[in-house]
């Protein structure tokens, strides 16, 4: 590892967490996944479930265990570079009831969770459910999640991309950085086309719209 021993340090947690993961198929992860209506195949989707992550409100508060849906960061070489957990509530499909849900550990800046082989194309979005809620819609193409508005503005285009897709939640942060993603691509010399959600994002268009409403969003930026 050539960063700092500190970022080191949680890219080697991370992947010891990874490590301990499950596939996700059959477990409350994956029930979690399709409370939210998605259709998407999972077998060989970067997801995992821990039945049991140590969850903590801040460094000096109790910790607790609890169920997770964890999916691995990768960058452009394929190489993990962290994880992003959902922590699940145990008894409902749903995110845990606790004040950050949704955590990442690692090297998370300008990398992401891949769904596919992301080489010439990709369409890129910002949370896993938002990703796989278009999956659901047109499972064959290659996509990633870069976990949040932030982190899709600093995503590191990969070399000899040549057709970029921009997903962008329906807020002025997702908008934002989904503009600067696409100015950064093209300065690249990458065409980029963006579209923005219907409703909040994807996932809630899928469940409050239709499937066949991302269908067509998709096809028509396809063309």
């Amino acid at each position: 590892c050539d960063r700092n021993s500190e970022a080191c340090d949680t890219i080697a947690f991370a992947r010891k967490i990874w490590a301990a993961s499950q596939p996700i198929i059959g477990t409350e992860a994956e029930a979690y996944l399709r409370a939210r209506k998605i259709t998407a195949d999972l077998s060989n989707a970067p997801l995992r479930y821990h039945p049991a992550l140590i969850y903590r409100e801040s460094c000096n508060s109790p910790s607790r265990k609890l169920p997770a849906l964890v999916a691995a960061v990768t960058d452009n070489s394929g190489a993990i570079t962290g994880i992003h957990r959902t922590f699940l509530d145990p008894v409902r499909n749903a995110k845990a009831n606790v004040a950050s849900p949704r955590r990442a550990l690692g090297a998370i800046l300008g990398n992401g969770v891949r769904f596919g082989v992301v080489e010439e194309f990709a369409i890129i979005g910002e949370g896993i459910e938002t990703v796989l809620s278009l999956k659901s819609a047109m499972q064959h193409l290659p996509m990633v999640a870069a976990l949040s508005a932030g982190h899709l503005a600093a995503w590191k285009i990969p070399a000899g991309m040549r057709r970029l897709i921009v997903a962008a939640d329906n807020d002025r942060a997702g908008q934002n950085a989904a503009h600067k993603l696409a100015d950064d691509a093209k300065a690249d010399g990458v065409k980029v086309q963006t579209f923005v959600s219907t409703e909040k994002d994807f996932n809630d268009d899928l469940r409050r719209v239709t499937r066949e409403h991302l269908l067509r969003q998709l096809v028509n930026h396809l063309q």
